[in-house]
């Protein structure tokens, strides 16, 4: 039987989802803003969102968020990246053949300075 998720993990993946759920249309973030927000590492943003349960995948704007450079991830399941290509260019956004948006104006920053949060038990 596996191990349930920490407490910690939960509150992560809850605040990764909140935070995705606030890029607007028409603009995209990085796992890294997202992290330097949360005061983690851009790959804990990654596997939480590569982790969305079908629910949460049709309900957030998960396409918003690609890698550092602004690029749609090239380890990504090809027919999901399509997808992800699709959306973003729905919204307006030029992605280029190698799947990098091109408009550098509509990166979202997360609102708000880098939070001091402690995700343990011990509370924030």
């Amino acid at each position: 039987m596996p191990k349930p998720p920490s407490i910690a993990f939960q509150r992560i993946r809850a605040e990764v989802i909140r935070l995705v759920g606030l890029v607007p249309e028409g603009k995209f973030t990085t796992y890294g803003s997202i992290a330097v927000h949360m005061n983690v590492m851009a790959r804990h943003v990654a596997f939480v969102m590569s982790r969305l349960t079908e629910e949460e995948s049709e309900r957030l704007p998960w396409h918003r968020v690609v890698g550092a450079d602004a690029r749609i991830s090239p380890k990504m399941d090809a027919e999901l990246a399509r997808v992800q290509r699709e959306r973003l260019e729905k919204e307006g956004m030029k992605v280029n053949e190698r799947g990098f948006i091109l408009d550098d104006e509509a990166h979202f920053h997360v609102v708000g300075v880098q939070r001091d949060i402690r995700w343990s038990e011990g509370g924030d």
